[in-house]
């Protein structure tokens, strides 16, 4: 699962806490950690529009996302955001970055997680995707593709955010407490980064 996984076991570990983790598809963790008490998610974009929506415990990551298209498509160019608006672009329901496109005026077709839009722009049925470049290496050896099968096309500025281990609004607030201080205390025993 990765290094957030395991930063999120042990700040749980430190907090003398277990945690249930499991994975779905996109649109539904998002949903239940807004509807579901003393549940969390991660990784998850800290972004102004969901500053009040949950409990931000602790930053275990950075996204610097951008456009992702197949490397055999030599045909398309990326100079700037406005120039990928006549590209067909996959992307997530729920997540910040699909949101933040459609309020510069992207059409996009919409998926439930991002395995699904890696399959459309495998498929070719989209040209474009957004993603990390680190999350693309991983996708692409989880998808056992050629590595330079795909390529990062462009970063987009405003894509760039702190992930967060977040929790619903309704959790008890000593499991909050717990796991900030939780995630305070191991940062300063590993001398982590002042955003991670």
């Amino acid at each position: 699962m990765g290094h957030s996984t395991d930063l999120i076991r042990d700040i749980f570990k430190n907090a003398q806490l277990t945690p249930d983790i499991h994975m779905y598809p996109w649109a539904r963790a998002y949903k239940v950690a807004r509807e579901l008490k003393n549940t969390f998610i991660y990784s998850l974009a800290r972004t102004p529009e969901r500053e009040d929506k949950f409990y931000w415990i602790a930053p275990i990551g950075h996204f610097k996302l951008g456009f992702i298209a197949l490397s055999e498509r030599d045909d398309i160019h990326i100079k700037n955001t406005q120039q990928a608006k006549s590209y067909k672009i996959a992307m997530q329901r729920n997540d910040f970055s699909t949101q933040t496109l459609m309020e510069l005026g992207f059409n996009v077709v919409l998926t439930s997680d991002i395995q699904k839009s890696y399959n459309l722009l495998l498929a070719k049925k989209v040209d474009l995707i957004v993603d990390d470049p680190l999350f693309m290496r991983q996708m692409s050896d989880y998808l056992k593709l050629d590595p330079e099968y795909l390529k990062f096309v462009y970063k987009v500025d405003e894509l760039t955010v702190d992930a967060y281990l977040a929790a619903n609004k309704k959790t008890d607030i000593n499991l909050v407490n717990a796991l900030q201080k939780s995630f305070l205390q191991i940062k300063q025993r590993k001398g982590l980064a002042e955003n991670h």
